[in-house]
């Protein structure tokens, strides 16, 4: 018998997918169902990591299985290649990013094959290739005839050493990635938006449609970031000019509790007052330049400014003092924010900072009796934010506050002050980037024609070759090719755009591309896009759950509206992979991570080699930071790509996260050479037939019933949430079965005529199971015992449901009180045949010998009662 050798048998086998071209997938099959499954695009680094594998070997898995279970399915691969990653290795090595690009795809594109996927790879795509783009700039010109896009100021992370728009991760403490001593200011630019907020509702609907095919924690995630709010949109008066300056609050019952007013630093109304008030200009400044993301931090400290400026509260006629603070965002309600110190923590924090009046205008109430407790602003610690007996608001006094909710904003409403009104904190999508990597914006600016769009027939609008790639502006820029155009409209002079777009993008519809990846006259053919869409599967990380997973919905709904597509939503289920974890070792002496090579481990301990210092020792998420990365590639060449597959399907559910085990790899290879012993020992005589049902004993039966047990719950755990782990803990308990059926009933010559049959059935069928995990030991096996073709294409066994249990009972035989043998019976066997077959076992008949039977009681298909004297 031949040794396993994955190396020969990986080689072989994707040599003979290749050359069958056996992944191909038509646009529909006579009597077969489509399933459209589907994993997030990934960005060509250069290298997979685990977290790819698992991701990929998960969506592999499934579509093999639905490929044996009768579909017809799509199963592509492309590359999200745009991007700020490709630029900064421009300036950084001189490489252009198209070079670099198309390097690190064929590199990855080369793992992904060793581990044996099944992708049509004649689909696929990638996103920085022009005949993909254009595709970006028609739609760009499509949705701005439909009023989807503008330009607008916007503020962006700007280093003026670079003289750039920094992305929010070259942001690193305030100052540029390229230099640490260089502060990152807010800069305004004429962006352009996609009115992603037109469909903030509808995003939000859409959740319904969406419920059960999408975990509960992502629709949360979306939920919380479109942030509908339901309030009153209420006038305050600038004392100092009489101009109105509109608020936003969702607690409109507080109202007469206002002690102070605060603006953003980006609110208009900021520039009127440094003009009177210029001592201040440095503190809004330095607010300004502020990152959002840090300045709307729970927990940080708020940082303001006195104006010199009042407003004067519509309800109760006070004047109360404006204030600038960082706390509140120019992106969200109006940018200005009426205080209740005692009912806002946000609020509470900033005035006890700045020593700013606190106003009471709710009370608790005593939960045992029901009773009003008076609070006291000096006393207080935090502010109260529950619900309460409405306190210091005139008519509505004693109140309860949930009541007095809709019963100010009606009163508000009815004397004018304000309106009711519904506000998202979702916002417009700047799609933007001063950056050369990216698909140039399709618009032009013509002196005499003013803002247009390039036609249809110049598209694609081609990145040009002529740039600089100096880290200094952006590089679009510095090209005078690109710079000087013709105006599509009257001919004359023009100059382009040299923003590009947001590379979400271009992941925001490259799963309809993949439907009809090869079509010059459109985007996609919607017909062939309907035979598709939605996507039956899709598989990512929870980390997309927001901005990828919601910019790829709106656009499914605008190219719906547009006529393009049916589908109302783009995934109709979505999994979302946990987080691979690996042994990190961090050194407290030294304060940094260490290399796995530069430790030694003692037992449960790990010691530094260069010092003998322990170490500290925890699973963590697999980062280069940590130094506990983890090549696939060199987990393929030492073990196997199957092997490599086994250990993560199997060390975890797909949603939970997964320990990086190289133990748990030797684990998973000593078990591929399990299944090749076992069929390589029998695949000489293999030769199942069909078995005659009258003829089997009870061994055969019992290899039956497990065989049919283990075909259901291996098809039900794929089925249910993608146990896969559970499904090949099963089809392993059949293995050991079997294995101790040959021994103990064929090799014992205990069998019957049938149960070769049975044999040889099970090892066939336990290769079709496992095929989806472990595909190329299970071809090449499928080939050691006669079979032709690829298990690929093979149909998923099925189970008889009558042989998921047995029929038979075994029932305790006991002689005065005491278990003296077992017979093992049908169910309802005939009281006679079983005290005969009681009677007959030696044991019993040894007690009983010389003594004389009293009594014998046969409790049917449980117990058997002998009485002797």
């Amino acid at each position: 018998m031949r040794e396993y050798d994955f190396k020969e048998v990986e080689a072989k086998w994707q040599k003979n997918w290749k050359d069958g071209d056996i992944f191909k997938t038509l646009d529909e099959v006579e009597g077969k169902q489509n399933y459209y499954l589907l994993a997030m695009l990934p960005y060509p680094s250069g290298r997979l990591h685990v977290g790819h594998a698992r991701n990929y070997t998960l969506g592999d898995v499934i579509a093999r299985y639905k490929r044996m279970k009768g579909y017809n399915v799509l199963n592509p691969m492309g590359w999200d290649s745009f991007g700020l990653p490709a630029e900064n290795a421009a300036i950084q090595n001189g490489a252009h990013p198209a070079a670099w690009t198309t390097s690190n795809i064929e590199n990855m594109k080369r793992q992904l094959n060793m581990l044996g996927f099944s992708y049509d790879w004649d689909r696929e795509i990638a996103t920085y290739k022009p005949e993909y783009y254009k595709w970006n700039q028609w739609m760009f010109k499509r949705f701005y005839e439909k009023g989807l896009i503008y330009k607008k100021k916007s503020f962006v992370n700007w280093c003026p050493d670079c003289n750039t728009v920094l992305a929010n991760e070259q942001v690193e403490d305030g100052k540029c990635w390229r230099h640490s001593k260089t502060t990152v200011v807010q800069k305004e630019l004429e962006q352009w938006f996609f009115r992603i907020t037109d469909y903030a509702e509808e995003l939000l609907k859409g959740h319904e449609e969406l419920k059960g095919g999408w975990p509960d924690k992502v629709l949360a995630m979306q939920k919380n970031w479109i942030g509908k709010s339901f309030g009153t949109e209420i006038v305050f008066k600038v004392a100092e000019t009489g101009e109105d300056l509109p608020m936003f609050t969702t607690r409109i019952d507080t109202i007469f509790g206002v002690s102070y007013c605060v603006v953003a630093p980006e609110h208009p109304i900021v520039a009127e007052i440094l003009k009177v008030n210029p001592a201040i200009k440095k503190d809004v400044e330095e607010m300004e330049n502020t990152d959002l993301i840090e300045r709307s931090a729970e927990g940080r400290e708020k940082r303001g400014v006195f104006t010199g400026w009042h407003v004067i509260n519509p309800v109760t006629n006070k004047k109360v003092e404006l204030w600038i603070a960082d706390y509140v965002l120019m992106n969200y309600g109006t940018g200005a924010v009426m205080a209740v110190p005692c009912h806002d923590e946000r609020d509470y924090a900033f005035a006890k900072k700045y020593n700013l009046p606190r106003n009471i205008v709710i009370n608790s109430i005593d939960k045992e009796t029901g009773k009003e407790i008076e609070l006291d602003p000096n006393t207080m610690t935090c502010a109260f934010t529950e619900e309460g007996v409405m306190t210091n608001s005139g008519e509505f006094n004693g109140m309860n506050s949930k009541e007095a909710l809709t019963k100010i904003a009606e009163y508000v409403e009815a004397k004018g002050f304000g309106k009711r009104t519904v506000k998202y904190r979702l916002k417009d999508w700047g799609v933007s980037r001063q950056r050369y990597w990216g698909t140039p914006i399709p618009v032009l600016y013509c002196e005499k024609c003013g803002t247009v769009l390039e036609k249809d027939e110049n598209l694609p609008v081609l990145l040009p070759e002529d740039v600089s790639f100096d880290g200094k502006g952006n590089p679009l820029q510095t090209s005078e090719s690109f710079k000087h155009a013709t105006c599509p409209v009257c001919g004359g002079p023009a100059r382009r755009d040299t923003d590009t777009m947001d590379t979400f993008v271009d992941s925001s519809w490259y799963f309809l591309r993949y439907c009809d990846p090869h079509n010059d006259k459109l985007p996609f053919s919607k017909e062939i896009v309907d035979k598709w869409m939605g996507v039956d599967q899709y598989i990512g990380g929870v980390e997309h759950a927001v901005m990828h997973l919601l910019y790829a919905r709106f656009f499914e709904k605008i190219l719906r509206d547009l006529g393009m597509v049916s589908a109302n939503e783009p995934f109709k289920k979505l999994l979302t992979q946990g987080m691979v974890l690996s042994q990190s070792y961090y050194s407290e002496k030294e304060r940094r991570f260490i290399f796995p090579q530069d430790v030694e481990v003692k037992g449960d301990k790990a010691f530094l080699k260069s010092t003998g210092e322990e170490l500290v020792t925890k699973m963590e998420k697999m980062s280069k930071s940590k130094n506990n990365g983890v090549d696939p590639e060199e987990m393929v060449l030492k073990y196997g790509a199957d092997t490599t597959r086994l250990f993560i399907m199997f060390a975890a559910p797909p949603e939970k996260e997964l320990e990086w085990s190289e133990n748990g790899l030797a684990g998973a290879y000593r078990f591929l050479t399990k299944i090749w012993r076992l069929v390589m020992e029998n695949k000489d005589d293999l030769d199942p037939a069909e078995v005659d049902m009258s003829k089997i004993n009870r061994d055969d039966k019992a290899l039956l019933i497990k065989m049919n047990q283990t075909i259901k719950r291996v098809t039900d755990s794929i089925e249910n949430d993608y146990h896969f782990n559970t499904a090949i803990a099963a089809t392993m308990e059949l293995i050991n079965d079997t294995l101790d059926y040959r021994n103990n009933i064929l090799d014992a010559g205990k069998g019957t005529s049938e149960s070769k049959k049975i044999f040889d059935d099970v090892i066939q069928k336990i290769l079709v199971m496992l095929s989806p995990f472990i595909p190329h030991i299970c071809d090449e096996l499928w080939s050691e015992i006669g079979k032709e073709g690829y298990i690929y294409n093979t149909n998923w066994p099925t189970y008889d449901p009558k042989l998921l249990t047995t029929s038979e009972v075994v029932m305790a035989v006991q002689v005065n009180g005491k278990v003296r043998g077992t017979v093992e019976v049908e169910r309802g066997t005939a009281k006679e045949e079983v005290e005969k077959m009681a009677l007959a076992l030696e044991n019993v008949q040894k007690h009983m010998e010389g003594k004389q039977l009293v009594k014998l009681i046969v409790v049917p298909d449980k117990i058997v009662n002998i009485v002797v004297k």
